[in-house]
């Protein structure tokens, strides 16, 4: 059995015509497969017991041999501020993963993890303190979001591959949840609803715009230029910007959704009149939003993010320029849920059940 099979045997990672194999396997009509299906991706059931018109007979079967595999909520913390609330997941093989509900006026976005921790080494980042544990299955990302809605009650509209772990860097895993996440026979989030986060694999891009999908794609930029790009972000020194580029204006050519590059701005390291320059050159003519992400307070490392009026001026800079600039709005950031906050780590709580 191959790593990737390991990965992706929970009930949740079968997509439909993978769930009417294994029911049909069993001898049963594939329309026990849809009425599973359904349950599982639509009425987002927790447990074989809820799948009423499913035989007790079929169920025991199919529990025996897959698990569901849905990640187990273990702790919940909600913003003071803004009502964000941050979620603790444990797998069932114990690892935990982080994901953030976040409540805006045109909808729900879910912001989720796709790997237990991350090897990518950005340096302002608490994701990667502890390296890359392993991938998560399609299931347990979609997991998180089923788990998320049944908490809250409420539909999610939005969803956002920007939590622990590169999604690259977990393609073919990404690439089953992104088509089950969008399927008619699921919740059938929109494509242009669903935003992938790269720190720039380019053939992680190249392989994604062979896909056809209609989701946007951000890229986590944070510099202008390799040099200081480079001390920000390890995985510079693979894949050079200029590189990048040619990567996210190929990717563009086919999917033709407006690009965004995130920009964490550090108080007098990438926030400067020169950098501002450099990044407007760099995106001259293209297609693309600027998200300026003031860097969010880590224990660990020791960068202070830029002042209100240094992010404004910044801003200005690049608007002078024709580039479209939005500046992040900061949710959950008391609990430790805004960008780059998110870990693979258990609370106390976990650690003496």
């Amino acid at each position: 059995m191959t790593e990737e099979r390991k990965e992706t045997e929970d009930l949740l990672s079968m997509d439909l015509p993978a769930l009417k194999a294994a029911v049909g396997a069993l001898g049963e009509k594939s329309y026990r497969a849809e009425q599973i299906y359904g349950w599982l991706h639509r009425k987002l059931a927790g447990s074989w017991d809820e799948m009423t018109n499913v035989p007790a007979a079929l169920r025991e079967k199919m529990a025996a041999r897959w698990p569901i595999g849905a990640p187990e909520q273990r702790a919940l913390q909600i913003s003071k501020i803004d009502g964000t609330r941050k979620y603790l997941f444990r797998m069932r093989d114990g690892n935990y993963v982080e994901s953030v509900w976040m409540s805006y006026h045109h909808g729900n976005s879910v912001c989720i993890s796709s790997q237990v921790g991350c090897r990518m080494g950005c340096t302002f980042c608490a994701s990667t303190l502890l390296g890359l544990t392993r991938n998560l299955t399609p299931g347990e990302m979609l997991g998180q979001i089923y788990a998320i809605s049944r908490d809250t009650g409420e539909r999610v509209s939005n969803v956002v591959v920007m939590g622990t772990g590169e999604p690259l860097d977990n393609y073919e895993n990404l690439v089953r949840f992104l088509r089950m996440l969008s399927d008619e026979n699921g919740l059938h989030i929109s494509e242009r609803n669903i935003t992938v986060s790269t720190c720039g694999l380019v053939p992680g891009i190249r392989r994604l715009a062979g896909e056809k999908l209609m989701i946007n794609l951000a890229l986590s930029l944070h510099a202008p230029d390799d040099v200081l790009r480079q001390r920000l972000m390890p995985v510079a020194r693979a894949y050079r910007i200029p590189e990048i580029m040619d990567a996210l204006r190929d990717y563009y050519r086919v999917n033709r959704r407006r690009l965004t590059f995130e920009y964490s701005l550090i108080r007098g390291v990438n926030d400067t009149d020169e950098c501002a320059e450099k990044l407007a050159a760099l995106l001259k003519g293209m297609n693309c939003l600027v998200n300026l992400i003031p860097v969010n307070p880590v224990t660990e490392r020791g960068y202070r993010e830029t002042r209100r009026e240094g992010v404004l001026a910044f801003k200005k800079k690049l608007e002078n320029h024709g580039i479209h600039v939005t500046i992040r709005r900061e949710m959950g950031r008391d609990i430790d849920g805004a960008c780059g906050q998110l870990r693979k780590r258990c609370t106390e709580m976990d650690q003496k059940a």
